[in-house]
């Protein structure tokens, strides 16, 4: 396990996120705080969403959110340096998302990161995008390690165990769709604006939630893996079925695919707990939800059930900083800076890159040499 013990005292670090469609950047102070404990204060978090570039698509489109990157990135570094009031030359590091992600975005940041890196002579830090999220309840809760993080994004579900940094153990896994695609896919076929999973969660509050009885796929078999590619289809032959839709029926659609939604969720945590109790019997339980779909509402509600029920403690960081941004950038950069690591000038950008080092050697890295 990592020490939690800082190697220096204070650092400043500017991070920069482009793994998708939001160009971000930011300043997080890391430092020794009372009794030899670690800090984070954020000084600065600028996002720019890309929402409208996409929305008439239905979906992000690469080419759209690497060019927007381009465009507005330096600007949303100046604005974060200038919130944090800092020159470039005060900043110790440059935590970069390095991936995973689109790599195009991805490629946009890590190239302006080595750029600020070489002319200033800064360390720079590759993180790794789902690290950023792993670690970001320590950030916000001072959350200790190990935890059990459950990761749901667009783009990924995942339960893992966080034993330190760079240190991640994966529990459970989406065989098929993230469960933010899924929002995603429901609401386009039911005609909803993108992004989907705020509006599903908008009706889904309006609607009859036991009115479909759309399936819980995997919840007979033992592991923690994830599946939601049986229930969106469940829901794309309901609404077929008694086509052409009303208001009401759109509701209820809802209300009763989140409903499937938290209840797999729901029995996923439960389990991963019940695995952390056995592994570390008798230390504290703590269950972290990062990642824009722990925006959810009904989600946090139903853990915090779960996790009340198995006298664990439940951590969900504040919305902005769920969804991607660049705090959490910085944060991961930081807590490799404190522990001695950087990385070289000839990083590559990676288009996949799983947390758990087993994983990634049983599936190997698309990557680019930039």
């Amino acid at each position: 396990m990592v020490s939690e013990a800082p190697i220096h005292s204070e650092r400043l670090v500017l991070g920069i996120e482009t793994s998708c469609d939001e160009t971000a950047a930011a300043v997080v102070k890391h430092r020794v705080g009372r009794r030899g404990m670690f800090e984070g204060e954020i000084l600065s978090n600028i996002v720019r969403s890309q929402i409208e570039e996409h929305q008439n698509f239905g979906g992000v489109v690469p080419e759209l959110a690497a060019r927007a990157h381009v465009i507005y990135l330096d600007q949303i570094i100046e604005r974060a340096l200038k919130e944090a009031a800092l020159d470039l030359e005060e900043i110790d590091a440059v935590a970069v998302t390095a991936g995973p992600g689109l790599i195009g975005g991805v490629l946009v940041g890590l190239t302006t990161a080595k750029a600020i890196c070489a002319a200033l002579n800064k360390p720079m830090i590759g993180v790794n995008h789902l690290e950023g999220h792993a670690l970001s309840a320590r950030l916000t809760d001072g959350v200790a390690f190990p935890y059990v993080l459950l990761l749901v994004s667009g783009g990924h579900t995942q339960i893992l165990l966080v034993r330190g940094v760079g240190d991640y153990e994966l529990w459970g896994n989406s065989i098929d769709d993230a469960l933010g695609e899924a929002f995603d896919k429901v609401a386009k076929m039911l005609g909803l604006d993108y992004p989907g999973g705020p509006a599903v969660e908008k009706l889904a509050r309006e609607g009859n939630r036991t009115r479909f009885n759309f399936p819980r796929p995997l919840l007979k078999r033992k592991n923690l893996d994830f599946s939601f590619s049986g229930l969106k289809t469940a829901v794309r032959l309901a609404a077929e079925k008694i086509a052409p839709l009303t208001d009401t029926d759109v509701a209820d659609i809802c209300a009763s695919f989140q409903a499937s939604v938290t209840d797999i969720v729901a029995a996923r945590c439960r389990g991963a707990l019940a695995r952390f109790e056995l592994e570390y019997p008798g230390m504290e339980k703590v269950l972290v939800v990062a990642g824009g779909v722990a925006a959810n509402r009904e989600i946090s509600n139903v853990l915090g059930i779960v996790c009340d029920e198995v006298r664990a403690i439940l951590v969900v960081p504040p919305m902005h900083l769920c969804t991607d941004n660049g705090a959490m950038i910085a944060w991961a950069g930081a807590e490799r800076l404190v522990l001695g690591k950087q990385d070289p000038l000839t990083l590559v950008a990676k288009a996949r890159w799983p947390l758990d080092a087993h994983e990634m050697r049983i599936a190997g890295n698309r990557t680019s040499q930039i």
